[in-house]
Order: C-alpha cells, then structure tokens, then sequence
C-alpha cells in the first residue's frame, strides 16, 4: 500500500493499456487537501546488457485542463481518422478482443468500479 502513496498524494483509481511494447498507465489521485487529478504515464521497457529498465514518461493533468485536453485529444484522434477514411478503426477492438486482451481497470479504493474506457469528463 506504501507504494499507492506519493507525499500523501493517495492513487485512489487506475486503469492500464497495453499497447505493444509500451504501457499507459491512467492514475486518478487525491491531493491531501481532497482535490483531484489525473497522471498518464508511458512506460517502455529497455534492454540493457545486463537485463532491462523501464522508461517512464508522466504528464500531471489538473481538472482546470480536463475539457481543454480532451476537446485537443478527440478532435487529433477524429482528424486523423478523416485522413484515412479506409481504415476500419474497430478492427483493432476486434482484434484485441480476438487475443483475449482487454484494458485492465483497477479499482484502488472508494469502492467505485468502472468498465467504461471512453476518455470523458463531465
């Protein structure tokens, strides 16, 4: 549990996606004042000679940008799916679907449990 704990910064919702040889990690978590947030983090994993390491990319994003970020995210995701009208963009669900993979949704505490994985804030 020591570990869900960043200078009282308590991780209380997580969702992982595996996504070939990176991972994305979704962390909602309180600030010790009640508020709260959201971090991203791609994780890559490196070989080196003697094994491997992870490396860690993390972006803090704060409720004042939620609507800013989603409204850039969709509209980037939707831009590139009208450049490339021929792509059957559910193939890939079918796909992962086909592979038994599934978006991993980790419920850290509060008792709140989701299995909606569309980015929205409301």
């Amino acid at each position: 549990m020591e570990e869900n704990k960043e200078n009282g910064r308590d991780e209380i919702y997580s969702a992982k996606v595996k996504a070939g040889k990176r991972t994305y990690f979704f962390d909602v978590k309180s600030t010790r004042s009640n508020d709260y947030y959201l971090t991203i983090t791609e994780s890559k994993k490196r070989f080196k000679e003697d094994g491997f390491t992870y490396e860690k990319h993390k972006i803090f994003l704060y409720k004042e940008d939620f609507n800013k970020f989603l409204t850039a995210l969709n509209g980037s995701v939707a831009h590139i799916k009208d450049l490339m009208p021929g792509v059957d963009f559910d193939q890939f669900d079918r796909e992962r679907e086909a592979n038994h993979e599934e978006v991993s949704i980790d419920v850290a505490s509060n008792g709140r449990e989701s299995g909606d994985t569309e980015l929205k804030w409301e």
